[in-house]
Protein backbone atom coordinates (compact mmCIF):
# COMPACT_ATOMS: atom_id res chain seq x y z
CA UNK A 1 0.00 0.00 0.00
CA UNK A 2 1.29 3.23 -0.73
CA UNK A 3 0.28 6.33 0.53
CA UNK A 4 -0.53 9.60 -1.58
CA UNK A 5 1.14 13.21 -0.38
CA UNK A 6 -1.50 15.90 -1.37
CA UNK A 7 1.04 19.17 -2.25
CA UNK A 8 -0.66 22.66 -0.66
CA UNK A 9 -2.73 25.29 -1.78
CA UNK A 10 -0.17 27.40 -2.34
CA UNK A 11 2.37 25.10 -3.91
CA UNK A 12 0.11 23.98 -6.13
CA UNK A 13 -1.27 27.66 -6.93
CA UNK A 14 1.65 29.89 -6.43
CA UNK A 15 2.71 30.56 -10.06
CA UNK A 16 -0.94 33.07 -10.45
CA UNK A 17 -0.91 33.92 -7.01
CA UNK A 18 2.40 35.86 -6.35
CA UNK A 19 1.81 37.97 -9.71
CA UNK A 20 -2.15 38.28 -8.75
CA UNK A 21 -1.33 39.57 -5.25
CA UNK A 22 1.71 41.82 -6.38
CA UNK A 23 -0.64 43.83 -9.04
CA UNK A 24 -3.47 44.20 -6.55
CA UNK A 25 -1.31 45.68 -4.10
CA UNK A 26 0.33 48.15 -6.54
CA UNK A 27 -3.38 49.21 -7.86
CA UNK A 28 -4.48 49.79 -3.74
CA UNK A 29 -1.51 51.41 -3.30
CA UNK A 30 -1.55 54.20 -6.37
CA UNK A 31 -5.63 54.65 -5.60
CA UNK A 32 -4.73 55.24 -2.03
CA UNK A 33 -2.23 57.56 -2.75
CA UNK A 34 -3.99 59.45 -5.38
CA UNK A 35 -6.87 59.55 -3.00
CA UNK A 36 -4.50 60.73 0.20
CA UNK A 37 -2.93 63.55 -2.19
CA UNK A 38 -6.28 64.93 -3.48
CA UNK A 39 -7.52 65.25 0.65
CA UNK A 40 -4.48 66.56 1.45
CA UNK A 41 -5.00 69.13 -1.39
CA UNK A 42 -8.10 70.02 -0.84
CA UNK A 43 -7.92 70.29 2.71
CA UNK A 44 -5.10 72.58 2.44
CA UNK A 45 -7.17 75.12 0.22
CA UNK A 46 -10.28 74.83 2.79
CA UNK A 47 -7.89 75.61 5.69
CA UNK A 48 -5.98 78.41 4.57
CA UNK A 49 -5.87 81.97 5.33
CA UNK A 50 -7.81 83.39 2.80
CA UNK A 51 -10.54 81.34 2.65
CA UNK A 52 -11.16 81.48 6.67
CA UNK A 53 -11.19 85.07 6.08
CA UNK A 54 -13.34 85.01 2.54
CA UNK A 55 -15.53 82.77 5.59
CA UNK A 56 -15.62 85.61 8.03
CA UNK A 57 -16.72 88.19 5.87
CA UNK A 58 -19.25 86.65 4.75
CA UNK A 59 -20.61 85.51 7.89
CA UNK A 60 -20.61 88.82 9.17
CA UNK A 61 -22.22 90.86 5.99
CA UNK A 62 -25.56 91.61 6.20
CA UNK A 63 -26.46 91.48 2.62
CA UNK A 64 -25.33 88.04 2.69
CA UNK A 65 -26.76 86.93 5.44
CA UNK A 66 -30.10 88.39 4.51
CA UNK A 67 -29.80 86.63 1.23
CA UNK A 68 -28.75 82.98 2.42
CA UNK A 69 -29.20 83.22 5.96
CA UNK A 70 -27.03 83.61 9.14
CA UNK A 71 -25.91 80.58 9.59
CA UNK A 72 -23.37 80.36 6.24
CA UNK A 73 -21.26 77.36 5.45
CA UNK A 74 -19.13 75.92 2.93
CA UNK A 75 -19.59 72.74 1.06
CA UNK A 76 -18.38 71.32 -1.97
CA UNK A 77 -14.68 70.88 -3.25
CA UNK A 78 -13.53 74.62 -3.77
CA UNK A 79 -11.99 75.44 -7.45
CA UNK A 80 -8.78 77.27 -8.44
CA UNK A 81 -5.84 77.33 -7.15
CA UNK A 82 -3.16 78.83 -4.41
CA UNK A 83 0.22 79.45 -4.78
CA UNK A 84 2.12 80.34 -1.53
CA UNK A 85 6.56 80.33 -1.56
CA UNK A 86 7.66 81.49 1.65
CA UNK A 87 5.54 84.89 2.90
CA UNK A 88 4.46 85.52 -0.85
CA UNK A 89 1.67 83.47 -2.70
CA UNK A 90 -1.23 84.18 -5.13
CA UNK A 91 -4.85 83.07 -4.89
CA UNK A 92 -7.64 82.93 -7.17
CA UNK A 93 -10.36 80.19 -6.67
CA UNK A 94 -14.07 80.32 -5.43
CA UNK A 95 -15.85 78.64 -2.71
CA UNK A 96 -19.33 76.94 -2.39
CA UNK A 97 -21.53 78.34 0.31
CA UNK A 98 -25.16 78.10 1.72
CA UNK A 99 -26.99 78.84 4.52
CA UNK A 100 -30.81 78.20 5.34
CA UNK A 101 -32.37 80.52 2.99
CA UNK A 102 -29.90 79.96 -0.22
CA UNK A 103 -26.67 79.26 -2.01
CA UNK A 104 -23.92 81.23 -3.50
CA UNK A 105 -19.97 81.19 -4.44
CA UNK A 106 -17.78 82.73 -2.61
CA UNK A 107 -14.73 84.25 -5.00
CA UNK A 108 -11.71 85.26 -3.49
CA UNK A 109 -8.51 87.06 -5.43
CA UNK A 110 -5.49 87.99 -3.95
CA UNK A 111 -1.67 88.34 -3.08
CA UNK A 112 0.25 87.60 -0.13
CA UNK A 113 3.57 90.23 -0.03
CA UNK A 114 5.85 89.54 2.87
CA UNK A 115 3.23 87.80 4.96
CA UNK A 116 0.36 90.23 4.38
CA UNK A 117 -2.45 89.24 2.26
CA UNK A 118 -4.16 91.47 -0.01
CA UNK A 119 -7.24 90.93 -1.68
CA UNK A 120 -8.24 92.12 -5.60
CA UNK A 121 -11.56 90.42 -5.08
CA UNK A 122 -14.16 89.18 -2.63
CA UNK A 123 -17.64 88.80 -2.82
CA UNK A 124 -20.52 86.55 -2.61
CA UNK A 125 -22.54 85.39 -6.02
CA UNK A 126 -25.89 84.87 -4.87
CA UNK A 127 -26.88 81.42 -7.07
CA UNK A 128 -30.72 82.47 -6.98
CA UNK A 129 -30.17 85.68 -8.38
CA UNK A 130 -26.64 86.11 -9.68
CA UNK A 131 -26.14 89.05 -7.56
CA UNK A 132 -22.70 89.63 -6.56
CA UNK A 133 -22.40 91.13 -3.17
CA UNK A 134 -19.12 93.14 -2.64
CA UNK A 135 -17.23 92.09 1.09
CA UNK A 136 -14.52 94.45 0.31
CA UNK A 137 -16.33 97.67 1.02
CA UNK A 138 -14.35 100.37 2.68
CA UNK A 139 -11.55 98.08 3.06
CA UNK A 140 -7.78 98.25 1.43
CA UNK A 141 -8.06 96.81 -2.33
CA UNK A 142 -5.38 96.12 -4.30
CA UNK A 143 -5.57 98.40 -7.14
CA UNK A 144 -3.22 96.36 -9.70
CA UNK A 145 -1.44 93.49 -9.85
Amino acid sequence: MSEQHQKSWFRRNWLWFIPLTGCLGIIFLFVFGIGAAIFGVSKMITNSTPVEYAIEKASKNEYVIENLGAEIEKYGIPSGNISLSNDDGDVDFSIPIRGEKGEGILVVRGIKTDGVWVYEDLYVRVKETQEEINLLANEKILESI
